[in-house]
């Protein structure tokens, strides 16, 4: 069913969760078993979840001896390399212990414009829940010939749960809500609900990224948009709050979904 608010969460047939580089890599590598443990808790109840994960520049990083996100394209591309298949046996290891098994889905942005291979990676992920598989999807950075990633994965994400018509998209970062003005800076105030069509008058969203990733509130607000129009329920949250907000509890800033569907 379409996730309306809040109170729908737990009513969700299929949920599309997007977590950022800077969540689940570097000294936050550890989060990654607290957001597991929350995606087979909604698993358990019949919860059709799949993760859009960033992260694999992130985490090769370390393994190339990089200290700071590589600029360069080639660099970029072989720390994918590296970190994708670290980031995917960390996610399965955390699986593991509720018997639930990954399957990883990279993705182009072309693969999602051309009609062929977008009707392969529809028909391979429908078929990946249909198994109880939990697909892990990342956009394939190691073959980008442009942008390495475009908006952090938010856009990726709002394109998946439009691709397996989702009930709700959770985007999560560091950031707990959407505020009126960049977290930061004095006077800041969470907003907790923004309604469909809403243009958010006054609202000043900041566009920086951590360093780590290169999405900010700019890249979120925009993809929210885009899943909403499309009729599902958006969610901004921060990771540390993944299990309350799968369960409809009250936190980070709901969208709600076009009042008819697309």
């Amino acid at each position: 069913m379409t996730v309306r608010s809040r109170d729908d969460i737990l009513s969700a047939r299929r949920i599309v969760v997007k977590v950022g580089s800077s969540s689940i890599s570097g000294k936050n590598a550890g989060q990654i078993e607290p957001l597991v443990t929350a995606l087979a808790e909604a698993h358990a109840r019949g919860v059709e979840v799949l993760l859009v994960s960033s992260g694999a520049i992130a985490t090769g990083m370390p393994y190339l001896k990089l200290d700071v996100r590589p600029d360069d394209l080639a660099t970029q591309q072989a720390a994918a390399a590296v970190g994708q298949n670290v980031l995917i046996y960390r996610y399965q290891d955390s699986l593991d212990r509720f018997g639930i098994t990954a399957g990883q889905v990279l993705l182009t942005a072309g693969d999602l414009e051309h009609p062929t291979p977008r009707s392969n990676a529809e028909r391979a992920m429908h078929r990946l829940l249909g198994l109880r598989i939990l697909p892990i999807i990342n956009e394939n950075d190691t073959v980008a010939t442009h942008e390495i990633r475009f908006g952090d994965n938010d856009r990726l994400a709002s394109l998946v749960a439009q691709l397996v018509n989702a009930d709700l998209l959770v985007l999560l970062s560091d950031v707990d809500a959407l505020y009126t003005r960049p977290p930061q800076e004095p006077g800041a105030e969470p907003i907790r609900h923004v309604p469909f069509g809403d243009d958010l008058p006054g609202v000043i969203v900041g566009s920086v990224g951590t360093g780590l990733g290169t999405g900010g509130a700019t890249t979120k607000v925009a993809a929210a948009r885009f899943a909403t129009a499309s009729g599902a329920g958006v969610l901004l949250a921060a990771t540390a709050d993944v299990a309350s907000a799968l369960r409809g509890d009250p936190v980070g800033t709901f969208f709600d979904p076009a009042p008819h569907g697309p």
